[in-house]
């Protein structure tokens, strides 16, 4: 129930926006206009305003919305009306009042990241957790623990790392930049740095999933190898393990945090699925003991992986990451750039093949992860809000027919050849366009059957 109401409140609150861009502009462009509505389908609300004469509109369908102005090439049009329809107007106000529904997305986004940079947001410190196996931080002599004061790309001054997750960010788009990324290493908060540099331009990144970052080798903060919540009738209650035990190696390898104990008990099963016993050093109240745990198997696919019935690993040390206002304001109009411009940059290569078209996603996903943001807290669901309006301003933009950056790329070649696309032009790029789409669209919800199905 949860993930169906996020859902429906994103999407109808992220449509009405987009389509509110396209009435506000459509209004100060002295264009009258019918009908807003968000949703199509029977109408189940709908209303107007004393000296309004736009009809507002609550469809059934919460799939989209539209706007309908008064236009010549869709209904006669009264002669003392002529000069408030849409297509009298000109070239420019035709192009703003298009323009205006992305653009609206767009600063929906800023205004998001800068409430959540305003009231501030709790994450990780940028410390290292243990890299993964034989990735590339482990390459350049990564061991855990470290901290990230700064980062840097080929070509740019180092700049502060507020958080984890902004590492992460910063990670992410340099890989997809296939780009290298020189980080400043400390043994604590403001240690002595040291330099290294991650050669992210060899990853071959096709997809921007959770196996990036095994590569990398950077998947979480360090966290303390503690055993905590242990669950009745699981491995760690039969080998005698309690809340609060520290692991101090298992099978005489050092446990240095809760990531390296984590893939050590992942790692504690038969190759067909066997338990295999591991002799586990522990430090309980200050007195060292030993125990042999067995973790269970589990299914993961093809391969199997341990489990032993308890929360492994202490949460991370966090920080509050807060901006001023004007600050605030400046980092979400920076974040919404860095978004639009990233999801542009992975459009071009899944259209040239450098991508994998299993980066699209559709409504399942959305809604998946609408749920699972909304689960996580009002904050959460804000950055899920601001992401998904990032991707709708841009996906817009895109010069497809159908699309707002279809119109104007049509006003484009009007501005440019002083004449309009042709009536037969128009039809054949609109029925191109429609095909192109539900190709994306069936795509899309292929990959959203997929990836929950897996």
């Amino acid at each position: 129930m949860l993930t169906l109401f996020a859902f429906i409140l994103a999407l109808g609150l992220l449509i009405a926006v987009h389509e509110y861009g396209h009435y506000r502009m459509a209004v100060a462009c002295g264009v009258k206009v019918l009908r807003f509505s968000v949703g199509f389908g029977k109408p189940l609300l709908s209303w107007k305003r004393p000296g309004n004469p736009t009809e507002f509109v609550l469809g059934a369908l919460p799939l989209g919305g539209y706007v309908r102005m008064l236009d010549e090439r869709e209904a006669p049009v009264d002669a003392a009306e002529r000069h408030l329809a849409f297509n009298t107007q000109p070239l420019r106000s035709r192009a703003a009042i298009v323009a205006a529904g992305p653009a609206a997305n767009l600063l929906l986004a800023v205004l998001i990241y800068a409430l959540v940079n305003w009231t501030g947001v709790e994450e990780p410190k940028p410390v290292l957790g243990s890299p993964a196996p034989a990735s590339l931080a482990e390459r350049v002599g990564i061991q855990g623990g470290e901290w990230v004061a700064q980062t840097a790309g080929s070509d740019e001054a180092p700049s502060d790392v507020g958080s984890f997750e902004s590492l992460r960010w910063r990670l992410t788009q340099a890989a997809l930049s296939n780009e290298d990324v020189t980080l400043w290493l400390a043994d604590a908060e403001g240690g002595t740095t040291r330099a290294v540099i991650l050669p992210l331009a060899e990853l071959d990144v096709r997809e921007a999933d959770a196996s990036l970052f095994q590569r990398i080798g950077i998947v979480g903060p360090w966290t303390e190898p503690v055993v905590g919540e242990v669950m009745a009738g699981g491995a760690a209650e039969a080998a005698g393990l309690r809340d609060g035990d520290r692991v101090i190696s298992i099978d005489g390898q050092p446990v240095g945090d809760g990531q390296r104990l984590r893939a050590l008990i992942r790692a504690g099963v038969g190759p067909a699925g066997q338990e295999v016993e591991q002799q586990w050093a522990i430090r309980r109240a200050s007195q060292p003991l030993e125990l042999v745990v067995k973790p269970a198997p589990e299914p993961r696919g093809e391969a199997w992986v341990g489990r032993v019935g308890a929360y492994i690993g202490a949460a991370p040390e966090m920080m509050t990451v807060r901006f001023g206002p004007l600050d605030g304001l400046w980092q979400g109009a920076v974040r919404t750039v860095e978004v639009s411009w990233l999801t542009l940059k992975m459009m071009g290569r899944m259209l040239i093949g450098e991508a994998s078209i299993k980066n699209l996603s559709g409504p399942l996903t959305i809604a998946d992860y609408a749920g699972k943001s909304a689960s996580l807290g009002l904050t959460q669901y804000l950055l899920f809000l601001a992401l998904i309006s990032v991707s709708l301003g841009v996906l817009n933009l895109l010069p497809l027919p159908v699309l707002d950056g279809g119109h104007l790329m049509y006003y484009l070649w009007e501005g440019v050849t002083g004449r309009s696309v042709s009536d037969a032009w128009m039809e054949r790029l609109q029925r191109g366009g429609v095909a192109i789409l539900f190709a994306l669209m069936a795509v899309a919800l292929f990959n959203d059957v997929a990836r929950l199905a897996g």
